[in-house]
């Protein structure tokens, strides 16, 4: 299972009830934090996750009201006691950028290692999953991630018996090792099932909509996206500040066969989101205006 809690669902600055849009992932019992704006420890303490377990942080790109809240975050984790290595991914440019927040960070009790990336890169995040990220368009150095939890084909136990596999060895075929029993070579395929869908989601902020992004969520259980902006007359802002509005980013998911959106990252003037979600359904149905603090589950038992 993945939880996805909408830590804050504000762009430019935090608003009195709306912090600034970030998302943590928990995954068994770890987690990724994709993006960090000012004062995201505050919404984290209220959803009760916890810090310690924090393995990893994905940037999309260096602005403030992304990056801002770093050195907050990094004493709360250390302050929980953590010393396993941090992972912070993000863009050309992330170094410089953390180099310089840290300066007010210095020393943690664990390690912290930077990875910067180009776009069409493939990584692992904590807990197993499987991330990739794709360039955005945004003006400057920007990535829209991608991540997946792989499943495992279903191990058919009457197999194993045919075979005459003791089940003290079923475990080992199970996570695709090869074995050798009783003069035979046994290969795992010979007992797992057909392979199975895993469980997905993309995250895509601060872009204008290209092609990329249909491809980066193609078929994933769950988008979260920016929406800037709720009415199709803001499309000349849109454009100019490298954003889109609600109907745009339905159509990321529409294109690319998203199970459901979830609509982020509202300009400040916006008072309803609700507005976004309305004109975004015109689009793609399966569409809701994120709340601070909402958490979206993901299950194999609910994919397709």
């Amino acid at each position: 299972m993945i939880d996805i809690c909408i830590l804050g669902t504000c762009g430019m600055m935090p608003l009195p009830g709306r912090w600034l849009s970030c998302a943590l992932v928990r995954n068994g019992s770890t987690l990724t934090l994709f993006d960090c704006g000012e004062g995201t420890q505050v919404p984290w303490k209220s959803v009760g996750w916890g810090f310690r377990q924090l393995g990893a942080i994905c940037f999309s790109h260096m602005h403030a009201d992304h990056v801002a809240g770093l050195p907050g975050v990094l004493f709360m984790v250390a302050h929980a006691g953590r010393t396993e290595p941090l992972h912070i991914y993000g863009p050309i440019g992330t170094s410089y950028v953390i180099e310089g927040l840290r300066r007010i960070a210095p020393e943690m009790p664990y390690p912290i290692f930077i990875h910067e990336l180009k776009g069409d890169e493939h990584f692992e995040l904590p807990g197993g999953l499987q991330a990739s990220c794709a360039q955005a368009s945004h003006g400057m150095p920007c990535l829209a991630y991608r991540a997946e939890l792989p499943r495992r084909p279903a191990f058919q136990a009457e197999k194993a018996q045919s075979l005459g596999l003791p089940v003290q060895l079923w475990s080992r075929l199970q996570r695709g090792e090869i074995l050798e029993y009783n003069g035979q070579t046994i290969h795992p395929e010979q007992v797992l099932g057909a392979p199975r869908r895993g469980i997905s989601f993309a995250y895509i902020t601060d872009t204008r909509p290209t092609q990329a992004m249909n491809k980066l969520a193609q078929d994933v259980d769950l988008l979260v996206c920016e929406s800037m902006y709720d009415d199709p007359e803001d499309l000349p802002l849109a454009r100019a500040n490298a954003h889109m509005y609600a109907e745009e980013s339905a159509g990321i998911a529409k294109a690319a066969g998203a199970h459901q959106l979830i609509l982020t990252h509202f300009s400040p003037k916006i008072n309803d989101p609700r507005q976004a979600e309305k004109a975004a359904r015109t689009v793609f149905a399966n569409t809701r205006a994120a709340k601070d603090g909402m958490i979206v589950s993901l299950d194999f038992d609910n994919t397709h």
